[in-house]
């Protein structure tokens, strides 16, 4: 990151071919997968096995224009269907519950098909561990969708630190507010899965959110957390998972920090923010107002920085602009981002090109584990009535 010569991502050779698993009718993260893939300009989406329920699964595959005998009700069929066609899917977006990630990856992978999978990867470290063997074997990419790293702030923020601008860091907070879950557990609501330990994992809102706001926080820094403590609540109504915790951690260097993960506070909508604090100076970023990096310095006026370019933008954050200052950019745009680089890592492999290195910063399957790792030390912790437990 201290390299300002930074590459220009390779042209496209073509489109690439999508699928996806999962994102039906009201799925909203399938909509994200979509809108991320198509803004990019690197894929066409061309096929998917978009519910469960065949009926849905049929019906949305017409809502998304596919081909007839490119709509598939089952995950295993669309694997081994795609695979043996000459113009089958180079990817897969995974936009299913929890508990399917693994064995749709397995899937795909065995077919030789690229995967683009949701967080948390799995439900346990085992699982992780079992689709990392699938993988090496296969030698197919596997992404994992962490796309608030891929607003090009956020990148900023993690090139301002590495290079040393607010020095060495000496403490972190990040926070996740939303209100999702301020009411009353109900069973029959579509997203209940996440309630339900078989299905969605050991935690609720800590694997749900909390795992955007852990890989956030270690991009920014470029700092892993060594241990941490964690305390468990149920803030809004009555409800059989956390829906809110508090967590203390401390970074490699001892440097301590603060997350505070909540689903029940209201009024909030999608509340990502995170502060560096460093030994001269700090910057602050909030996912709901992502066009501006604010710094701190000691003894200094408070300055903002605006996405755009120049005006004391990182190359690496250039890289990633899509329109002029002044014209809004969203999360849709650092969707486009992370598919964008899906696509580089992807058409290089199928291509059998090799990559300038730190051409890329996509998530892989490691930093998905690394999410697992995280709300299982996490749980542990609270088990233990707040002990601190190592990561």
């Amino acid at each position: 990151m201290n390299d300002r010569n930074v590459p220009d991502y390779p042209a496209a050779g073509r489109r690439l071919r999508l699928g996806l698993v999962g994102g039906g009718r009201g799925g909203l993260v399938g909509q994200w997968h979509a809108g991320g893939a198509r803004l990019s300009g690197r894929w066409d989406i061309v096929a998917g096995a978009l519910s469960s329920d065949p009926k849905t699964a049929r019906e949305s595959g017409r809502d998304w224009l596919f081909a007839e005998d490119r709509i598939y009700t089952d995950f295993r069929e669309m694997a081994a269907a795609e695979a043996a066609r000459a113009d089958g899917i180079d990817a897969v977006g995974i936009c299913t519950p929890n508990f399917l990630h693994r064995p749709v990856a397995e899937a795909f992978m065995a077919a030789g098909i690229d995967i683009i999978c949701d967080k948390p990867v799995a439900l346990t470290r085992a699982e992780c561990d079992a689709m990392a063997a699938a993988r090496k074997k296969a030698g197919v990419i596997f992404a994992v969708t962490y796309p608030y790293a891929y607003h090009p702030m956020a990148v900023q923020a993690r090139a301002m630190v590495a290079e040393g601008a607010i020095g060495a860091v000496r403490q972190v907070m990040v926070e996740y507010l939303q209100d999702g879950h301020a009411g009353a557990f109900d069973p029959a609501v579509r997203r209940a899965w996440r309630m339900d330990p078989a299905r969605g994992g050991r935690t609720a809102t800590t694997g749900d959110i909390g795992t955007h706001a852990v890989h956030l926080l270690e991009f920014v820094t470029g700092q892993r957390i060594a241990r941490l403590r964690a305390d468990f609540h149920v803030c809004g109504g009555d409800k059989p998972m956390e829906d809110t915790a508090f967590i203390n951690f401390a970074l490699a260097t001892g440097a301590p920090g603060a997350m505070w993960l909540s689903q029940a506070a209201a009024g909030q909508s999608c509340g990502l923010r995170l502060r560096v604090y460093g030994e001269r100076g700090a910057i602050e970023w909030d996912q709901e107002d992502p066009e501006r990096l604010h710094v701190n310095m000691l003894g200094e006026a408070r300055r903002t920085i605006v996405r755009g370019r120049g005006a004391g933008m990182h190359p690496r954050a250039e890289r990633m602009i899509r329109l002029p200052r002044g014209h809004g950019e969203a999360v849709s745009d650092a969707w486009a981002n992370l598919y964008l680089e899906c696509a580089v890592a992807i058409e290089a492999r199928r291509d059998g090109r090799a990559l300038p290195g730190g051409l890329l910063d996509l998530p892989d399957l490691a930093a998905g584990a690394r999410g697992v790792d995280f709300f299982h030390a996490a749980a542990d912790s609270n088990e233990a009535g707040g002990a601190w437990v190592g990561l």
